[in-house]
């Protein structure tokens, strides 16, 4: 599961689209100012997936966290600060969410403090971040990586 909290760019949120169809992601969960179809935006850069990926639109990212972690979910945020554990050194427990913020401003405290961990991507050169969409494809392949070897 993948909730995308207040991400400003449709084009961002289609990217998250063809992606989950991709690895046929079991939810997108739009929250805030997130866009959520139909749009033209998200449209362009889905090429069709926003019609065949499940999706739900809150407008507090905590109102779905809290769900989710009643369901039993490992919610983890996906930031940037160096206190985070590297994604490749995390051994998340399943099932999980994975929650991206905001391209400029990241993810508020209270989602943040909401999470049951904080992942990072490792970053060897100047900008400290990727663009959100690409983030997402690679913690989601990660991810499905990892499920992989668990069989």
């Amino acid at each position: 599961m993948v909730v995308l909290d207040h991400v400003r760019s449709m084009y961002n949120v289609g990217a998250f689209f063809r992606t989950a169809d991709a690895v046929r992601l079991e939810r997108l969960v739009l929250c805030g100012i997130t866009a959520h179809p139909p749009q033209e935006g998200i449209g362009k850069t889905a090429l069709g997936a926003e019609e065949t990926v499940p999706w739900e639109y809150h407008t507090d990212a905590l109102v779905p966290l809290r769900m989710m972690r009643a369901r039993g979910y490992h919610v983890a945020a996906i930031e940037t600060g160096d206190s985070a554990t590297d994604i490749f050194d995390w051994q998340p427990s399943w099932p999980v969410c994975v929650v991206f913020g905001n391209e400029v401003d990241g993810l508020g405290e209270g989602v943040l403090s909401s999470c049951d961990a904080h992942i990072r991507l490792p970053m060897n050169g100047v900008k400290n971040s990727l663009n959100v969409a690409t983030a997402g494809g690679v913690v989601v392949y990660e991810l499905l990586r990892k499920f992989r070897e668990r069989r």
